[in-house]
């Protein structure tokens, strides 16, 4: 595992998508996160671990441009993010998060909206359709998503992600409130799906069993700071940031 003053380029990839440089944010009055660079490469899966409370939850929050930071600049696409065009920006991103927050209605319902309200209405039944069958949902299309396990809650939500073919997809603990077996299958199936579509992603986990099956690199924060940077097995490979990521 590399020290962040000493980055890996084993893995390589175009060109950065988001850059954040000088990130600060603050909570009553207390420093939360202090990240001088990040970059996130176009093409891989970038996985921040870290302990519960070490800002990795915030950090996605600034780079999905939900939350500006007290300090410092993002960059997307070299373009800084602004008041003005973070909007803009964002409906160029998706994310999920630990809990579906799927709205009252059916599957396809969830899954097509984000579609009609960009005024794709021909498209969103075709599109809907297809990414619920590529998550196995198909059949439960004309269902209310009140009768979903928690892992079929959690493939209607990457549905709507996918759906939307974002530029970059930001997962933030987006399997910790599924049971064991479901887990095991969503991970599976979400690897294969990323692979095939390359999308740029950025997964917020505490899990290194998650950042095993689906990073290409990894980033490990602690108390709001990047302590080292590197491929997986590096960190599995390294136990004193083993132990930190764990």
């Amino acid at each position: 595992m590399l020290p962040v003053n000493q980055r890996s380029e084993s893995v390589t990839f175009p060109r950065d998508i988001l850059i954040g440089r000088d990130i600060r944010v603050f909570r009553e009055g207390r420093e939360i996160l202090t990240v001088p660079e990040i970059t996130v490469r176009e093409g891989e899966v970038l996985a921040v671990i870290g302990p519960n409370g070490a800002g990795k939850t915030t950090l996605l929050s600034v780079l999905a441009c939900l939350e500006f930071p007290h300090k410092g600049r993002v960059f997307f696409r070299g373009v800084e993010v602004s008041r003005k065009n973070a909007l803009g920006i964002r409906r160029r991103m998706a994310a999920v998060f630990q809990e579906p927050l799927l709205l009252d209605g059916t599957v396809l319902d969830n899954v097509e909206l984000g579609l009609r309200l960009r005024g794709l209405k021909a498209e969103a039944r075709p599109r809907a359709m297809e990414w619920l069958s590529r998550l196995g949902l198909e059949d439960k299309a004309r269902q209310s998503v009140h009768t979903l396990s928690g892992g079929e809650a959690q493939r209607v939500a990457l549905a709507r992600a996918f759906v939307l073919e974002p530029e970059v997809l930001f997962l933030d603990e987006p399997f910790s409130s599924v049971d064991a077996i479901a887990r095991r299958e969503l991970i599976g199936d979400l690897r294969d799906i990323v692979r095939a579509t390359r999308v740029t992603t950025v997964l917020v986990t505490h899990d290194f069993r998650e950042v095993r099956h689906l990073a290409t690199r990894v980033l490990v924060l602690n108390q709001g700071r990047i302590e080292a940077e590197g491929r997986p097995e590096d960190v599995s490979n390294h136990p004193r940031w083993g132990e930190l990521a764990n």
